[in-house]
């Protein structure tokens, strides 16, 4: 159905939505509609039926005088075409006030203003994807591009003849014809059938079930992505051998390495503007210290405020031992999360103060340390955000097939004793030092003197900085062996000098001009040898840099269709000759191996909501945002439907002019090397149903602590409080050699999504994140009497 049909249907259904008889009218209305098309529409309906809680406020947007419209426990603001609107609308929906409702009243709003001022109004779509971050580090698992025929059926349903389009262990991607008549919110019974006549399971002659996650019409065919949700663990094996005997039969599937590579895309333009500072926690004596503290451009202020007068460190001091240990046994609670510093300079040396809120409670010292501390320039308040590390998973990023996914042995060994990672978040804001003030005590300052912190005098902890050009080259490992080159019917002999998986450096007998737009067929006589069973003959390489006059020559794997055999070899080579090879890398090489294996672990547990802002050719939107692997409460305010991970609604942050007020003026202010700002947000969010934002407001918008108070305790009543903290700042041109690798791989299976996402890399101008400070915030004015 197309978007025009599906709309009019929506329209045509609206006013008997309410009706008793309404399940047969939409059967009657629906014939000849696939089961697919028949299920968008109604979830579309249930959503437009769902109560509302949302609020309707035309003050600041309407230039007539708005009236207050109280409905049930609601109090609304419309000027009088809104009302006319919302009385018509509540007759459609039976005096209930449903998200209909409240989007014809903004519909109609909206669609009056813009024919009023035609060329002020700008339409902004406020609907981004989601970009997957961390995925090319928990691989998912192998898909083959696999046909079979496939019989589905369900319970009093005949069977259907499909066929899959790819397979995986749990769950696949199948056809079948559109008017298949399934019920796509039940399990569908699948038999593999080709596989039931190879292989005997019960699983396979019975059918295994698996649930629908989405489905597509095209044609006269509906395609599904299906996950399995029966099966034996003998079938679970038995499909993972069929996967890894078959693999080099068909095409590759290259979704996944989309995936990383946008990913990665994004990374590159996210993590120099990172504000936190990421502390490695190893164990000495089995109590938990600092061990390592890995650099972005734009945390690094952030450490200077933790150096003294001799610029020696002081957070091993402050993040002591017990306060680590407190805060890996009581990882939900906030008290022991949220970190008070201030220093005091005497005579040239400088001395920190800081406390937990949990120990602040405990002391009953917290009036008189927020009062004291937050009227000094040095008051810092941070937020400790704990994961610990699964060092089951692999530390090193492998994007590609035929990646190696290890380290060198010594930087695996320094990266598994790292026990967990310690987030510092700066949450300190100028206006909130001026809240927390208010905070009163009798006590005298000298009771502070029990949060001065013992000083370091030597640097204890290992700083490691954040790579992002040499970092992902393969290291090179020395090997000599004989090579036969042959192009365009020359026949050529050289010698290795060493290899990598994916690429070599070789030297020809006598200098020869070789033709570098056309590939070069390669032959391994002597390894070919010692390895009958895999062919190592006439492998194509491409010619990557020639020196000493041709005669020394860097070569790297040209990667089609099938696995290269070369690659696969070589890299095999060297996993189970490591010890056995010289490494040839520069002195730094190691430092840059175990950054980039801390930055794998840090981009899989981030705690805020990254956001890339584009220019288009008329205007500017934002272009997405990065979500992880779990799922994150701030991501689900905006999510449109309930169970789309992938597109988001960000309407309610940026309406109004919002996106040009807050996002798109202060970027192009910025130039790339500033580091990023902030400004914070306070929401009001719904607690029944699923969350979302009902309203939103800046903090600058409000005009003292009284009525942030106030905001607080309407905002308690109606659903809960919320308080984002919002990062920004500019980016430069996108560094495409640090997406090199995957851009080739993509371009010769798919040129045209390579072209895109360069393309769509090329449009990003700003960079941030949005950040959950809610228990923060909560804590700036002291409780009322």
């Amino acid at each position: 159905m197309s978007a025009d049909a599906h709309s009019l249907l929506i329209e045509q259904l609206k006013p008997l939505m309410m009706e008793p008889n309404f399940d047969d009218v939409f059967e009657q209305m629906t014939e000849g509609e696939s089961s697919s098309s028949r299920f968008l529409l109604k979830m579309e309906i249930s959503r437009l039926a769902n109560p509302c809680l949302r609020i309707i406020d035309l003050r600041d947007k309407s230039e007539l005088p708005c009236t207050e419209v109280i409905y049930g426990e609601q109090h609304h603001y419309l000027d009088e075409p809104a009302k006319q609107v919302f009385q018509n609308a509540l007759a459609l929906y039976r005096n209930q006030y449903t998200m209909g409702v409240y989007e014809e009243v903004m519909q109609a709003h909206q669609l009056r203003r813009q024919q009023k001022e035609p060329s002020k109004v700008e339409s902004v779509s406020t609907l981004v994807p989601g970009i997957i971050l961390g995925n090319y580090i928990r691989r998912t698992e192998e898909r083959m591009n696999y046909s079979i025929k496939i019989l589905v059926s369900q319970p009093g349903q005949r069977e259907i003849v499909g066929n899959t389009l790819d397979l995986s262990v749990s769950g696949a991607r199948i056809r079948l014809p559109l008017k298949h008549g399934f019920d796509l919110q039940q399990p569908l019974t699948v038999k593999l059938q080709e596989l039931g006549d190879e292989f005997y399971f019960a699983d396979l002659q019975q059918g295994v079930d698996y649930q629908v996650v989405d489905a597509d019409d095209e044609g006269e065919n509906c395609l599904m992505r299906l996950k399995r949700v029966s099966g034996s663990e003998q079938l679970s094996q038995m499909l993972s051998d069929l996967i890894q005997g078959y693999k080099f039969r068909y095409k590759v599937d290259i979704n996944d390495v989309m995936v990383n590579a946008s990913g990665l895309g994004f990374e590159r333009f996210y993590l120099p503007h990172y504000p936190h500072l990421p502390l490695f926690i190893s164990d000495n004596q089995q109590q938990p210290e600092i061990s390592t503290i890995l650099l972005s451009s734009d945390n690094q202020e952030l450490l200077h405020y933790f150096l003294d007068e001799n610029d020696v460190n002081q957070l091993p001091t402050i993040l002591h031992s017990q306060r680590l240990q407190a805060l890996i046994d009581h990882p939900t609670d906030a008290s022991h999360s949220l970190l008070y510093c201030f220093t005091y300079n005497a005579k040239g040396r400088l001395f920190f103060y800081a406390a937990t809120l949990a120990e602040l409670q405990a002391s009953g010292l917290i009036s008189l340390f927020f009062h004291y501390g937050a009227a000094k320039a040095s008051w810092k308040v941070c937020r400790l955000s704990l994961d610990m590390l699964d060092h089951q998973q692999p530390h090193k990023s492998s994007a590609l097939p035929g990646d190696d996914v290890n380290y060198s042995p010594l930087t695996e060994q320094q990266l598994v004793q790292y026990r967990c990672l310690v987030q510092l978040i700066d949450l300190t804001d100028q206006v909130a030092a001026m809240q927390y003030q208010q905070w009163q005590s009798a006590l005298h300052i000298n009771d502070l003197k029990c949060f001065g912190m013992a000083k370091t005098p030597r640097n204890t902890v290992k700083l490691a900085a954040l790579n992002f050009s040499e970092r992902r080259r393969e290291a090179r490992f020395a090997f000599k062996t004989l090579v036969t080159i042959r192009q365009d019917g020359a026949q050529l002999t050289a010698m290795t000098h060493d290899i990598s998986s994916r690429g070599l450096q070789l030297h020809l007998e006598h200098p020869h001009k070789l033709d570098t737009s056309k590939e070069l067929l390669l032959s391994f006589p002597k390894l070919q040898e010692l390895s009958t069973k895999i062919k190592l003959q006439e492998l194509p390489y491409r010619v990557v840099h020639s020196r000493k006059n041709g005669t020394t020559l860097h070569l790297a794997a040209v990667v089609g269709h099938t696995p290269h055999t070369g690659v696969e070899f070589l890299n095999r080579l060297i996993i189970r000759n490591r010890e056995k090879l010289q490494q040839l890398t520069d002195n730094n090489q190691q430092a840059k191996e175990l950054a980039d294996g801390l930055k794998n672990q840090l981009i899989r547990h981030l705690h805020a909501v990254p956001f890339m802002l584009e220019k288009t050719a008329k205007s500017f939107r934002m272009a997405c945002i990065g979500i992880g692997m779990q799922r994150d409460l701030i991501s689900d305010l905006f999510t449109r439907e309930q169970g789309n991970r992938l597109l988001f609604d960000l309407d309610p942050i940026l309406n109004d002019g919002r996106l040009k007020l807050d996002f798109v003026e202060p970027v192009r202010q910025m130039k790339p090397q500033d580091n990023v700002d902030s400004f914070e947000l306070y929401a009001v969010v719904s607690t029944s149903g699923h969350p979302q934002i009902l309203s939103c407001k800046r903090a600058v918008d409000m005009a003292n602590a009284e009525a942030l108070s106030d905001f607080i305790q309407q905002a308690d009543y109606i659903g809960r409080f919320m308080a984002l903290k919002v990062y920004r700042g500019a980016t430069g041109k996108p560094d495409f050699s640090y997406l090199q690798r995957e851009l080739d791989y993509i371009k010769v299976h798919a040129k045209h999504r390579a072209q895109k996402l360069e393309q769509q890399l090329w449009r990003i101008i700003g960079v941030g994140e949005l950040l959950d400070i809610t228990a923060e915030v909560r804590m700036r004015l002291p409780p009322q009497n």
